[in-house]
């Protein structure tokens, strides 16, 4: 019983903590601040995450560990993979609270002395070679465009969903982030012979 407690209380500060970083950012939230959220002290929260940077990092993997089992559900690859974006995309429409943070710490974390700084580094090069591969076997089953380098498909549609993200946050009631990406998409991607 102890360890399912344990667990709940562990999901509710990553929850919080998602909040109040989202809200005010990660240099603008403490760890004070969270502890009060989910109802505990702060030495009870140091318990589950020793320092602010350890609930960050734990945060971000979450929200990352979440969104890869939906992208990879089904063990989907090439132009499948890339349409399985926009499942995430939508799923983001529904949690504003998990955007705003991405988008406040990403640009925070430009800095290189912020905690998340290495993080979003690598998730950028990882994620930019994701969908390099799986633009590059879309290509070699026939599924791409003449014309659609790999490479830089993959740069635009990152550029493309971080872009829509801000534009959705800041208020855009008419923007479908979900069909925007299918749009550009489906541009790209080969028509299915009939």
């Amino acid at each position: 019983m102890g360890y399912a407690k344990g667990r709940a209380k562990r999901r509710d500060i990553l929850d919080q903590a998602t909040a109040l970083f989202g809200e005010a950012g990660y240099r603008g939230t403490s760890l004070r601040e969270i502890a009060a959220r989910c109802g505990i002290s702060h030495p009870g929260l140091l318990h589950h995450f020793p320092t602010k940077e350890s609930l960050l990092l734990a945060v971000l993997a979450h929200r990352d560990e979440v969104d890869q089992e939906r992208i990879t559900a089904g063990h989907t690859s090439g132009a499948a993979a890339l349409l399985r974006l926009i499942d995430v995309i939508a799923l983001n429409m529904t949690r504003r609270g998990i955007v705003e943070l991405f988008t406040v710490l990403s640009a925070e974390a430009t800095a290189a002395d912020h905690p998340a700084h290495d993080y979003f580094v690598d998730r950028y090069s990882r994620i930019v070679h994701e969908l390099e591969e799986a633009y590059t076997e879309a290509h070699a089953a026939g599924d791409l465009r003449p014309g659609i380098d790999p490479a830089r498909a993959a740069r635009d549609l990152v550029a493309l969903m971080d872009g829509l993200q801000i534009q959705w946050l800041l208020g855009d009631p008419s923007l479908d982030m979900a069909a925007a990406v299918e749009a550009h998409l489906r541009a790209q991607l080969a028509e299915p012979e009939s």
